[in-house]
């Protein structure tokens, strides 16, 4: 065990220790330079995902709107509650800035990961597509590279599938112990018994509870945090001005000033709207859609409400409460949350927390169960297979929330997380030119007239691409 933990220690200095952070930043920027800043070119559609008149006509089929929910109910989670309290303490008010600036950037690695994911995304024959990394690597750069698609959907399985499901569990349960005293086994039971019902339904139910959960967890908090800035209002300018001053070290609110600044709102901004590391594609290939920008789009849309609003409103309940004080040790993570909560409403309020954090976990739960699934079918078609995977999750989430140092024994979790984004990114930069194609093709036809392009697979015939799931013939009477 101690072998196995070194090894893994280096895998994650290799990759989260000191490369994949700028190489991530690096790609970001390159993304949004070659591609002409898209996610700014569409940022207007990027709502039109909400819209009830934007969704496809078929009532078997995942909409746009659905799996929007379902990614957002993924990328959001603790990171938006405890790693944004955590980033503040480390590196101070500029933080926050550094994490809007990798959510911009992010956005356009996202906007082509989950171009690309739909490009590529195969048909089950009626109406339910599968499709990500592993397929767009297999499908895309061609048969030889099939070992890399493999690498990649054991990673994938192994983190989001089962080691960070242990950590949800394990939050689940110790918030409502915190906060109630309920017993663990009790809440991770509980626990269990609501995933199995949701996950053992597939996509279209892990879909259903995503539209139930997210908008709620949402907006309760989102709710909460502008009530706390319309207390503070006339604080506002001031909180601004610390955040941008202390991001470029003109006034440093911690050790480390402009550097500590970075590297954690960096890193923690990463980690919260996953752009670049592969697993949101996942979700993207599920939806049918009229064009795969559409849905690369939407998934740029799910980086800007993850980073740029939510993990907005967490800064700001902590920095316009009395609770922080820069440079101090001893409060960080999600006490320093509730208790900057607490300061504006009360006590009442850290409960309030604790219930999201119930959803904002539940939802991340579901979400790494799918994309579990979706890896274990990269790697086998057998469905006893993931009937057995779904059982396996069910035990990891009682496992994580019964045993406090349960989720230590899942240590190989960031270092599996960090080997799918170096593939990933490596199978994104040699898929760009084909992204740009299909990004290109959606602009044409924008300029033609056409307000709700159509991707028409006979114009990509070189692609290796199922052509059932384009079948344009469904969106004739739309």
């Amino acid at each position: 065990m101690q072998s196995l933990e070194t090894f893994f220690g280096v895998i994650n200095d290799l990759t989260w220790g000191w490369a994949l952070i700028p190489i991530l930043v690096v790609f970001g920027i390159f993304m949004t330079l070659m591609s002409g800043f898209v996610q700014i070119e569409f940022f207007k559609r990027m709502f039109r995902v909400l819209s009830g008149d934007n969704q496809n006509q078929d009532p078997n089929a995942l909409s746009a709107r659905a799996a929007l929910l379902v990614s957002v109910g993924g990328r959001v989670g603790g990171g938006n509650i405890a790693g944004v309290a955590v980033a503040i303490t480390l590196g101070g008010p500029g933080a926050v800035f550094w994490m809007w600036a990798i959510a911009f950037a992010g956005m356009a690695t996202s906007l082509i990961e989950c171009t690309l994911a739909q490009v590529y995304k195969q048909s089950d024959g009626e109406s339910a597509f599968r499709g990500g990394p592993a397929d767009y690597i297999r499908r895309g750069l061609g048969a030889r590279y099939n070992w890399i698609a493999v690498i990649y959907a054991v990673c994938l399985l192994a983190s989001f599938g089962l080691g960070f499901n242990a950590f949800q569990g394990n939050t689940v349960a110790g918030a409502v112990q915190e906060s109630f005293g309920i017993d663990r086994l009790y809440t991770g039971i509980a626990l269990v018994a609501i995933t199995a019902f949701v996950v053992f339904g597939g996509i279209k139910r892990i879909a259903k509870a995503a539209d139930v959960v997210v908008p709620v967890m949402a907006v309760g908090y989102i709710g909460l945090a502008v009530v706390a800035i319309i207390l503070n209002i006339g604080e506002i300018p001031r909180v601004i001005s610390d955040i941008v001053s202390s991001a470029f070290g003109f006034n440093e609110a911690v050790a480390g000033g402009m550097g500590a600044a970075i590297a954690n709102g960096l890193r923690r901004g990463l980690f919260s709207n996953e752009a670049g590391l592969g697993s949101a594609p996942n979700v993207a290939a599920t939806a049918l859609v009229r064009h795969p920008v559409s849905q690369g789009i939407t998934q740029s849309f799910s980086v800007f409400i993850d980073t740029i609003i939510i993990c907005s409103c967490t800064a700001f309940v902590i920095l316009l409460g009395d609770v922080y004080v820069p440079g101090a040790v001893g409060i960080d993570g999600v006490v320093l949350t509730q208790q900057s909560l607490a300061s504006h409403f009360g006590d009442w309020s850290k409960y309030a927390l604790t219930v999201g954090i119930l959803l904002f976990a539940f939802s991340s739960i579901i979400y790494n169960t799918y994309l579990g699934e979706n890896a274990m079918a990269a790697i086998t078609k057998s469905k006893q297979a993931i009937i057995g995977l779904r059982v396996a999750i069910l035990g990891i989430v009682l496992l994580g929330a019964v045993a406090p140092d349960a989720t230590s024994v899942f240590f190989f979790s960031d270092p599996m997380m960090g080997i799918l984004a170096v593939v990933n990114l490596v199978a994104l930069m040699m898929l760009f030119p084909t992204a740009m194609r299909v990004v290109d093709d959606f602009r044409k036809q924008l300029s033609a007239g056409i307000k709700r392009p159509v991707f028409n697979p006979d114009d990509f015939q070189d692609l290796n691409l199922d052509r059932e799931a384009w079948n344009t013939a469904r969106w004739k009477d739309d």
